[in-house]
């Protein structure tokens, strides 16, 4: 019974010093968004930089060329087994999200594809977890959600049809595919 009291009083003790807690009133936030300086990170993988301009009312992000072209590398490889972005990618994905956020009327499919191994079900949901990460990670960047449609092929849209690791790395992708 004395041990049930002492951790009674402990519980109330915390859920005491807990309410009694500062925390961040509205107003508070907006004095955050105005210290935010020059190599700050806003958020996952994007800084503010002085080399951000406007090009005919457009913000021209890092990685965006003023030409307002299509990023030319489409396609974002995975490891075996796995549906986690490497880092080098995420440079990839930063130069779409660029791009997408510059032009907010261009909507896009991201396909995602697994290599033969696994069974036809694994590898379709494989396929998709890759897109949705993927999908995840522009939303990060800026992209609205709503703009990313996934689709999943699994095995069945193959790039290389050998049987060997280098054709297995090949096909372990997502291709951002953008309008015509």
């Amino acid at each position: 019974m004395e041990k049930f009291t002492k951790l009674s009083i402990l519980l109330l003790l915390t859920f005491i010093f807990a309410s009694c807690a500062n925390p961040i009133k509205p107003e508070d936030e907006n004095t955050f968004a105005e210290e935010i300086k020059v190599g700050d990170t806003q958020t996952p993988g994007t800084q503010v930089t002085e080399e951000t301009d406007i090009v005919d009312g457009t913000p021209i992000y890092p990685g965006y060329t003023a030409s307002g072209q299509i990023p030319t590398n489409t396609i974002i490889y995975f490891d075996y087994n796995q549906a986690s972005v490497s880092l080098e990618n995420r440079e990839l994905l930063e130069d779409h999200a660029a791009y997408l956020i510059s032009h907010p009327n261009i909507n896009i499919h991201l396909e995602g594809h697994a290599d033969e191994r696994g069974s036809r079900e694994y590898n379709l949901a494989l396929g998709e977890m890759r897109a949705k990460t993927t999908k995840r990670l522009l939303s990060i960047l800026g992209v609205d959600e709503r703009r990313m449609t996934v689709l999943s092929y699994g095995e069945e849209k193959p790039i290389e049809f050998g049987h060997s690791e280098m054709s297995w790395q090949t096909n372990r992708r997502v291709e951002i595919v953008y309008p015509n």
